[in-house]
């Protein structure tokens, strides 16, 4: 699978038994499934998805609305501290397959997969302190 590195945008090549073997750039020679949300698209949701041992959390976005736009943010901070956890985005303009597979039909809409199926799924922005609390019980369940 191609990932982007969420800090500098190299495209990286990550083989699908390597994933879970936390895989870095090979330009900036960060993490690249640590500490920033990773962008995922059409060619690359269901592999990421699949491959991933951790429960993934899914911003479903796009860049008009300013509800996403106001949470990102929360989204990004709480990426940095959290380990348990594979933070992405999905930008629905981009990317119409994957939104469409999922009935994505309100953004933002966050969505929590766990053995690549859907867990728990909300839709509209978040403050930080409700979005923590409604990602520590969907990641539970």
């Amino acid at each position: 699978m191609i990932l982007e590195c969420p800090h500098c945008h190299a495209k990286n090549r990550v083989q699908d038994e390597r994933f879970n073997d936390e895989p870095t750039c090979g330009g900036c020679g960060k993490p690249l499934l640590r500490g920033a949300p990773i962008a995922l698209n059409d060619d690359n949701f269901s592999a990421v998805i699949a491959a991933s041992r951790r429960p993934v959390v899914v911003d479903f976005w796009a860049s008009w609305c300013a509800p996403c736009r106001m949470f990102a943010p929360v989204f990004a901070g709480a990426a940095q501290g959290n380990e348990a956890v594979l933070f992405a985005k999905v930008d629905t303009d981009a990317n119409p397959h994957v939104a469409s597979r999922y009935a994505i039909r309100s953004i933002p809409t966050i969505a929590v997969f766990k053995n690549g199926k859907i867990a728990d799924r909300i839709s509209g922005a978040l403050p930080a302190g409700q979005f923590d609390t409604w990602l520590a019980a969907a990641a539970t369940r």
